[in-house]
């Protein structure tokens, strides 16, 4: 099994942005753009490498690349959630767009650029889709007429694609899959599914052993990281659902009782919200059992080992 999680940025950039795993980056690619913008070849703009990380040349984890057409990628692994994470991908797009221009050239010269953005969390509001592509188009024709084809912005959602439970039939189901799983993946016993794609294949095998002792404190160092900004998340909303429900059910008594409603009501009020405080509970639980180990899961909501244990089982 898979001691990895493929999803913290510093293995993620180890994964797809090392040049023997260039072939690993472009079935990615090819798994989110369309079919009329497939890669055969890229060149990494920014490779992976140890001593500028470890100098803090290489702070911000993405993969830049551009494809023998003259495509460019920026591609982005996000495992902490981020509520302006819209600002941030169109920042470091109009970052690469401009990276494009030297002294002497011409706009004309300008090649699209195309950002993927993979997040570990729910980020589109109201959709149900794991996968979105959004790019600059007419709002009367609600087509592009051929004049902004510069810009395609991708948003691939895991945790949407978890909730979502399809068959795995696309090169980025499988991905997806990959991603979201690789901790169950075997590479001796690989699903029929994975184990007819080369490229999952060569990722389950190469995940687990690409990290050396010094790497491998770093990924820690990461995954540590990860875990503390998870816990600051569970601590602020946990803070804010009991002062919303204090809040509210000072509110909900004083109009009661202005109204002068039956104590039975009451009961019931207050066992709804007991029901609801449950529920919010096991989905901050559920959010953290990737990052976290069960007893500190257990310490940050409140539920016990057992029921913690449960929800990793229906996982």
């Amino acid at each position: 099994m898979c001691r990895i999680n493929p999803r913290v940025d510093f293995a993620f950039k180890k994964l797809f942005g090392s040049e023997e795993n260039k072939d690993l980056l472009i079935s990615l690619i090819n798994a989110i753009v369309s079919e009329d913008q497939q890669v055969v070849e890229v060149e990494l703009k920014n490779p992976y490498n140890l001593a500028a990380y470890q100098a803090g040349k290489m702070s911000v984890l993405d993969i830049k690349a551009r494809s023998e057409q003259g495509r460019w990628f920026n591609v982005e692994m996000q495992i902490s959630e981020d509520y302006h994470f819209d600002k941030r991908a169109i920042y470091y797009w109009a970052k690469l767009v401009t990276e494009q221009l030297t002294e002497g050239m011409m706009f004309k010269e300008l090649c699209k650029t195309i950002s993927i953005n993979i997040l570990d969390f729910n980020f589109i509001p109201d959709g149900t889709e794991f996968h979105n592509c959004y790019k600059i188009t007419n709002v009367t024709t609600h087509e592009d007429d051929n004049l902004h084809d510069m810009f395609e912005l991708h948003y691939v959602e895991l945790r949407k694609f978890l909730v979502l439970n399809r068959p795995v039939v696309t090169a980025l189901d499988r991905w997806s899959t990959f991603l979201t799983k690789a901790h169950q993946l075997d590479k001796y016993a690989l699903p029929e599914q994975l184990s007819h794609d080369p490229a999952i294949v060569k990722a389950v095998a190469a995940v687990d052993r690409m990290f050396d002792e010094e790497e491998r404190l770093i990924y820690e160092v990461r995954m540590q990281a990860v875990a503390e900004v998870e816990s600051k998340i569970v601590s602020a909303l946990a803070k804010g659902f009991e002062r919303g429900h204090e809040r509210g059910l000072e509110k909900g008594l004083e109009q009661g009782l202005e109204q002068g409603l039956e104590r039975g009501r009451l009961a019931g009020l207050e066992e709804g919200v007991q029901k609801g405080k449950e529920q919010t509970k096991r989905e901050l639980a559920m959010a953290l059992l990737d990052v976290l180990d069960d007893a500190t899961i257990a310490i940050k909501t409140g539920l016990s080992a057992e029921e913690i244990k449960a929800l990793r089982r229906h996982e």
